[in-house]
Parts: structure tokens; sequence; C-alpha cells
């Protein structure tokens, strides 16, 4: 339920309730595949039963085109979606214990609280065993650890890791899963001996088989990303905050900003890659308009604190305006526009009075001070405080002659 909770699509208070629900109905579904039976289910192993990977590969189609279709359809952001890290030695360690545990016990952890729920005794040591191999795990987690962490590769997609778009990686998937249910129901007729007239009374799945394909062949010729979705600002709103003009950040308080290293404060330079080596304001990082919607950027903006400002800066201000327009549309909260860009910060700083107009004006001398002091800090560095440096104690080096000249005892 979590994606949908962002998107307004389900009522927060009741997350738990369909959690509940979904817990149940996913219990259920197991114990009518038959997996609460260990048979059952180590017959994949043997070759006698193949339900574990029909059912397992069905779900995992499932969520893939429905994932595929309500992010095409904008009622999800797949952005929101929990990808597991990847640990490389930890997964492939895991997967080997879990692999041997379950052709020895005939249970993985899932299946063996389905089997325990309606009184498999076998179940029920099994996942005894789960719970002790837990606290042994936590126990010595230290001495586990660097193994645990190992080769950590992020949160990658498969697709991203294969070098493919999204919709060919789940076309390819669907291929290869109706080519296994077709393979491994011929080794389990095999295997059985099952007799020539109970398959010919089998309902003929091709038909299905042929719709699904062509339902997955769609999205190939459908964009991977989405025209808009449910946190999308609506025009008349964007237009009218267009109007209002309050999305502007001056360059004193820019200036004041980088003086006084504000975390919270985080200037984008929307300009080129090149002319962003060449100069950047201090702590910048460099988006590009045509970044701002990529997937490595959504949480950046999406998870900026309250308090935050994310101000974008340029030359001038159309760059820079354009994307904090794109940013605001897509639904990102807290986005500014440095006012004037770098040419108007540079002549804030470099062209204005070095004395006060009037010395009578507080505020105008105290601006003047200010800029003042910012001046040094981009022509000199000093503009901040500086602590002195701790006092370093004075040693005097004395040689010393032995009594007698150079003889002695």
């Amino acid at each position: 339920m979590a994606p949908f909770i962002p998107e307004g699509i389900v009522n927060p208070d009741l997350n738990l309730f369909y959690a509940l629900v979904l817990g149940i109905g996913f219990g259920y579904v197991l114990e009518q595949a038959g997996f609460s039976s260990s048979r059952k289910l180590a017959g994949v192993f043997y070759g006698y039963d193949f339900v574990v990977l029909r059912v397992f590969f069905t779900a995992g189609i499932t969520a893939m085109v429905g994932l595929l279709f309500l992010s095409f359809m904008g009622w999800i952001d797949m952005s929101l979606v929990y990808v597991n890290p990847l640990y490389v030695w930890s997964a492939i360690l895991g997967g080997a214990i879990m692999g041997f545990g379950f052709i020895i016990g005939g249970y993985c952890p899932g299946t063996s609280i389905v089997a325990a729920t309606v009184g498999k005794i076998d179940a029920m040591l099994f996942l005894l065993g789960s719970v002790i191999g837990i606290f042994i795990f936590a126990h010595f987690y230290n001495s586990w650890e660097p193994l645990f962490m190992g080769y950590f590769e992020g949160n990658p997609f498969i697709y991203e890791t294969l070098g493919m778009s999204r919709a060919w990686f789940a076309f390819i998937l669907v291929m290869v899963a109706v080519t296994a249910f077709a393979i491994t129901q011929k080794i389990e007729d095999n295997v059985n001996k099952t007799p020539p007239h109970v398959i010919e009374q089998r309902p003929s799945y091709v038909f299905p088989g042929m719709l699904l394909i062509v339902s997955i062949f769609a999205f190939l010729f459908l964009p991977e990303q989405r025209k808009s979705n449910a946190r999308e600002l609506p025009p008349d709103r964007l237009h009218a905050m267009l109007v209002e003009n309050n999305h502007f950040v001056d360059a004193e308080e820019t200036i004041y900003k980088i003086m006084h290293e504000d975390r919270n404060f985080i200037l984008i330079d929307v300009r080129d890659p090149e002319e962003y080596e060449k100069f950047a304001l201090p702590g910048a990082i460099n988006i590009t308009k045509d970044e701002i919607l990529g997937r490595r950027y959504r949480d950046f903006f999406r998870n900026a604190p309250v308090n935050s400002k994310r101000v974008f800066y340029g030359f001038g201000e159309s760059a820079a305006e354009l994307a904090w327009t794109i940013a605001t549309r897509a639904g990102y909260d807290n986005v500014f526009v440095m006012k004037g860009g770098l040419n108007g910060l540079f002549d804030e700083l470099f062209n204005g009075n070095d004395k006060p107009d009037d010395p009578l004006d507080l505020d105008e001398e105290f601006r003047v001070r200010f800029l003042t002091k910012a001046r040094q800090l981009f022509l000199e560095g000093d503009a901040l405080p500086k602590e002195p440096p701790a006092p370093v104690p004075i040693r005097t080096i004395i040689e010393l002659e032995t009594p007698g000249g150079r003889g002695g005892c």
C-alpha cells in the first residue's frame, strides 16, 4: 500500500487494515496452491511437481505487469517503490543456505508459516530452526558483518543492470515464463508417467498464453516515462504561482547562506557541465533541466525538508526559471530561482557602493558592510570567521658538551 499513500489513493489510517487483508489473502492463496505440503514444495527439485515454479512465476509476472500499467497510467510512482539493497556476498550465501534448507526441510520461511498454521509438525520444527538461526545471526552479527555488508551494489533494477529498457525486460521475462510453463509440464508428465488420455482432457492454455504475450508486447510501444502523475501540479495552479512571483531568492540571501554554509539552502547550477566545471558557486551541484525529472534526482527533490530551499541558478534567470517550472509542474516543493542569476549576484557584489549614501541610514550601512565582507569571501576567501590556531609549544634544542672536552667516563 505504501506507494499509493503519497499519491492520495489509499488512506494512510487504513494502511494496517489493508496489510492484514492482503496477508490473509496471500496465506489463503499459498494454502490453496498446496504450499503447506513439504512434499509438493520439494517436488520442483525432483521433477514430479512444478507448482512452486508456476505460482511464483505467475505472481512475479502479475505484479510486474500491474506495476507497468499503474506506472503508465500515473497511479503509482515507481520511485516510491522500495528496492532491496544488493549486497552480493550475503545474497549468494543467504540464497545457498535457504536453498539447502528448502531441499532438506521442504519449506521456505513463508511457506513454513502457512504449513504451521494448519498444524503441520514438521513445519513447526522448521519454523523453530529459523528462529534459532535468527538468534545465532543476531548474537554474532559483529563477526558476520564484513561478509553481510560486503560488495554493496546499491539498489539496482535488473533491466538497468542488463542495459535494456523496462518494457523489453518485461517482455523477455514473460516469454521465459511461458516457455518454462510448457517445458516443466512435459517434464512433470514424463516423471509421473501421466496417461495420454489425462493429458488430452486438460484445458488448453494456448489462448491465455498468447493473450499474455500480446498484452505485454503492447508495452514495448508505450513511452517508458509517463506523461503525467498524481502529484503533477495542475496548469492553472502553476500559472497562479508564476503570477504571484514568489519563487525568487535575492542575491543578498544567497550570499548570506553561502557565507554561513547553510545545509538547508542548496544551490543547483542548471548550466552545462562544461560551464559548471569552469566556475560554480560554493557548494552548488550541477543538475541540468533535462535531468530534473530523472530517477536519479527524484529522492533529492521529493525528500527535501520542509524548511529547506532548492535554488536554481544560471547566468541569468531564463534557464533557471525553466528548470523551476519543470520541477514545480512535477510536484516538487521548496524549489526557487536565484534572482538575476550569476550576473545579478556579481553585479550586486562588485558594482555596489563601498560607503553608504546616507551615513545615518543604519540599514544601508549594515548592507554595505555585509557586501564588503562578502566581496572578500569571493576575492580572497577571508569573509568567514577564522579561529586562531592552537598554541604550539616552543622547543629549544641546546647542545651540551660533556665535562673535560671529548673525554669522560
